[in-house]
């Protein structure tokens, strides 16, 4: 096994180091290589974290495994229990509940050591070859990235599962078995023990020649990023309503790429929104990007929906996605006012005596501008080109049957009052 030391030292300085510690080989030869490393030289606390997901009964029995094997170490346990919810994959699901209850667990800079190896990079890469996946899924795990508040780290990418044993079996070091490795009904399953096999009789440094490949998609991953930032550079010119706090790129810009370099742009943009669509989805890109000028086309993804409105295609998620409740009577103005599911309201300028009301567009709503008579407020709002999912949330401040203001519009004030809107999910809202 080789020197972790290397892996290590970029953090020192985290207040914590974590141990995703499942009580199988690779996360025991990993928790016993740090507390080793820890006896040896200055280092964070360690801290190990057992995930539970109640899958199958033997599972019952791991954390107190964990337990034993903790307490010699005199390493603190953390043992957490979660809910897999049930899907086509349960191994995606139980990764994606695993990794969810680590990114809670884990405080700003603390570091998560996993046990991935290379025969993990070279399963992975197989896995992902076989549905289809693009540069950007065979790309190699990363060494390193963030993870919630902290960073997630790998520094046993370069052992192969042989080398690990080899070396747990030298330590005299106990490990659980999970019977569930041996059901080759589970894909990874079946290439580890069906196909991995029969591949290195033929081809004995298969999981290295795998792993390099990896890595070499990785560095045409890191071209194509590049090439996607500058196109976004473009696209992202002009940013409109960034009060709003909703991202938004110019669809021009896009659409003068070529169709494959609009996709890796986009696939770079959207990444850290949401789970990026498969290759049979895109169709809903093409067909927001095609629409009418006057349709107002969405495409729906799995955490937001892209939609376009006033030649820029904006990403709505969270509360966004849901229509505010109705009309709210503001009694203190002087007082900020809370509305449901939209983000805040104040007002700015001369105090109004009695109360007011906060409404939503309706149609047909008048608005007395200064110097221009009476308008009507979709043609106002039309000649200021804002966004008609803008609109539908956008907060109007009465008094009786008068409308004093539009919020965030100041050129539409009827009065000397202003309303100052703080949307939903908007970097103003979050801080």
């Amino acid at each position: 096994m080789p020197e972790l030391t290397p892996f290590l030292r970029p953090w020192l300085n985290a207040p914590r180091w974590y141990v995703a510690f499942s009580g199988g080989l690779d996360s025991t030869v990993l928790l016993h290589a740090l507390h080793a490393y820890g006896q040896r030289h200055a280092a964070p606390p360690l801290c190990a974290v057992h995930v539970h997901h109640g899958l199958q009964a033997a599972a019952d029995t791991w954390p107190g495994h964990c337990q034993r094997v903790c307490e010699r170490l005199c390493v603190e346990l953390r043992v957490i229990r979660v809910h897999v919810e049930a899907g086509a994959s349960l191994e995606q699901a139980a990764r994606t509940a695993r990794y969810a209850a680590f990114a809670d667990e884990l405080e700003e800079g603390a570091v998560l050591f996993t046990g991935q190896h290379r025969d993990d990079q070279a399963e992975t890469l197989l896995l992902r070859l076989l549905r289809g996946a693009g540069v950007r899924g065979l790309t190699a795990m990363p060494a390193a990235r963030r993870l919630g508040r902290g960073h997630l780290v790998r520094p046993l990418l370069d052992c192969s599962r042989e080398q690990l044993r080899d070396h747990a079996e030298r330590a005299g070091l106990a490990w659980i078995e999970d019977p569930s490795n041996d059901d080759v009904r589970f894909a990874r399953n079946y290439l580890r023990g069906e196909v991995l096999p029969v591949l290195r009789q033929r081809w004995p440094q298969v999981g290295q020649s795998l792993a390099r490949s990896a890595a070499h998609l990785g560095e045409a991953q890191d071209l194509l990023d590049e090439l996607a930032r500058d196109d976004l550079q473009t696209a992202s010119a002009g940013q409109a309503f960034a009060w709003s706090g909703v991202d938004s790129l110019g669809l021009q810009a896009l659409k003068d790429l070529s169709p494959a370099r609009q996709r890796n742009a986009l696939q770079y943009w959207l990444a850290p929104r949401t789970r990026l669509p498969d290759t049979r989805h895109w169709a809903g890109w093409e067909a927001l990007r095609d629409a009418a000028v006057d349709a107002q086309p969405v495409w729906r993804l799995t955490d937001g929906h892209l939609l376009r409105s006033q030649g820029r295609v904006w990403w709505l998620h969270g509360s966004w996605l849901r229509l505010p409740s109705g009309g709210v009577t503001w009694t203190d103005p002087e007082v900020a006012l809370a509305l449901p599911d939209n983000g805040r309201l104040r007002l700015l300028g001369a105090p109004l005596g009695g109360a007011l009301r906060v409404e939503y567009r309706r149609g047909g709503e008048m608005l007395e501008v200064p110097g221009r008579g009476r308008r009507d407020l979709k043609r106002l709002l039309n000649e200021h080109q804002v966004p008609t999912f803008i609109r539908q949330r956008l907060p109007l401040v009465w008094q009786g049957d008068r409308l004093l203001a539009v919020a965030n519009l100041p050129e539409l004030a009827g009065t000397a009052v202003q309303a100052h809107w703080t949307p939903p999910d908007s970097a103003q809202d979050l801080s």
